[in-house]
């Protein structure tokens, strides 16, 4: 790409007639050095927010507070009886990854899919299957491409785990029967990929979604975090990592819009999102909201931050979530 932009413009000036001067072959390589640095950041910057995640990150210091009740629901979650679950990527001998709950009562067909956020994976959604175990919910907590026990070199921001949940609800079909009532639930990334998937071809068994600051685009949420974090522009960096990601990925960055597939989604739909967030930012739980025109309720949580409106009053979380399950989902599932 840097050697094509070079060549172009040096047939734009010796097309003009003109021999390459000092000052023209000066410019040329200041030119290209700055091609070639920006190329070469962008592909840091892919490397870092796109790359496979081995280990979860530490949370932000904000967050700190509520370690002790975090660890808690982890240890639920590990000594907590379930199955684990497999299937392979189509072209792929790596196996995407997912753990089933089975609900305290074995006749129960509720079943709810939790998705998790960006670096992390299904072992740290542990708070939020406790809050729907004690619901009577079976649960089923994939991990996401290139997170926990998943194949994949690279996250895909929700774009293609959208399909991969298609074949985990398929499974919980097989296992629940085909009686099976499921709730579609997100946080963050995963609460984007949740709304991706509302626009695909559904099974019937999916009544609704549950979505906790969940962002409306790639293309928004990136050029928001190089301008607020890293204090760059979005050209030419935004527009690299894109072509960086379809040659390795298969499609641009464009393409992965929430905003755009819930334009297309038919299902009640609960959004949530913290009135602080600084890594969303809640206007695109706003924007989200107006694009979708099925039944919906938006929760913006006073001075919660980014993924933080649970942990603030888990109590009034429940309740909330409770009551748009019982307006939309338990008299569906009778």
């Amino acid at each position: 790409m840097i050697l094509v932009l070079r060549l172009l413009l040096i047939k734009l000036l010796i097309g003009r007639g003109r021999k390459l001067s000092h000052k023209d072959r000066l410019f040329l390589k200041i030119f290209a050095g700055a091609a070639i640095g920006s190329f070469v950041f962008s592909e840091y910057l892919f490397k870092m927010a796109f790359g496979r995640v081995n280990e979860v990150p530490e949370t932000s210091k904000e967050k700190q507070k509520y370690a002790d009740s975090y660890w808690d629901f982890v240890d639920w979650f590990k000594k907590i009886n379930k199955e684990h679950w497999t299937f392979t990527l189509t072209g792929e001998s790596e196996q995407m990854s997912a753990y089933f709950i089975p609900a305290a009562d074995p006749q129960t067909k509720k079943v709810v899919v939790i998705s998790h956020g960006y670096k992390g994976n299904g072992e740290t959604m542990a708070n939020f299957a406790k809050m729907f175990y004690d619901l009577g919910f079976n649960i089923l907590l994939p991990d996401d491409r290139a997170h926990g026990e998943s194949a994949g070199k690279y996250i895909s921001f929700g774009w293609l785990d959208r399909l991969d949940y298609l074949h985990w609800l398929t499974k919980i079909i097989q296992r629940v029967g085909e009686e099976a009532q499921i709730v579609l639930f997100g946080v963050s990334m995963g609460a984007s990929t949740v709304e991706m998937l509302s626009g695909e071809k559904l099974p019937p068994q999916v009544k609704c979604l549950i979505a906790d600051c969940g962002y409306s685009s790639i293309n928004q949420e990136m050029t928001y975090l190089l301008k607020h974090q890293y204090h760059l522009p979005k050209y030419p960096f935004y527009p690299l990592v894109s072509t960086i990601n379809h040659h390795r990925l298969g499609y641009y960055l464009g393409d992965v819009s929430a905003t755009e597939q819930l334009q297309k989604n038919k299902l009640p739909i609960f959004f949530i999102h913290g009135e602080k967030d600084s890594y969303v930012p809640s206007e695109m739980a706003l924007k989200n909201f107006q694009a979708t025109t099925a039944p919906k309720e938006l929760w913006i949580v006073k001075n919660a931050t980014h993924a933080e409106s649970y942990w603030i009053d888990p109590k009034t979380y429940q309740q909330r979530v409770t009551a748009f399950l019982n307006k939309y989902f338990y008299h569906k599932a009778k």
